[in-house]
């Protein structure tokens, strides 16, 4: 299954939110987006997103790898 993410690195908690079909803010949304305490340097952000997102999906973290936007806010993750 791949899922496209908004990372916000260097926040103050961690928590995943998925898409939501309507809201106040984002209309129609079709993203997930995940909330990380590490700074985005040394790919430090990316690995506390795949730990991340394996909690929340309850798999293993070697079951989850970033496809595309590796560098980028926004993701393309393959959850295998």
């Amino acid at each position: 299954m791949r899922i496209t993410i908004k990372a916000k690195p260097s926040s103050y908690e961690e928590r995943v939110d998925p898409p939501s079909p309507g809201g106040f803010s984002e209309i129609g949304k079709d993203y997930f987006t995940v909330w990380v305490k590490e700074p985005p340097v040394h790919g430090l952000a990316n690995k506390a997103i795949i730990k991340a997102l394996a909690d929340y999906f309850k798999t293993s973290p070697s079951r989850i790898r970033i496809v595309s936007g590796y560098t980028s806010r926004q993701k393309v993750v393959e959850i295998l």
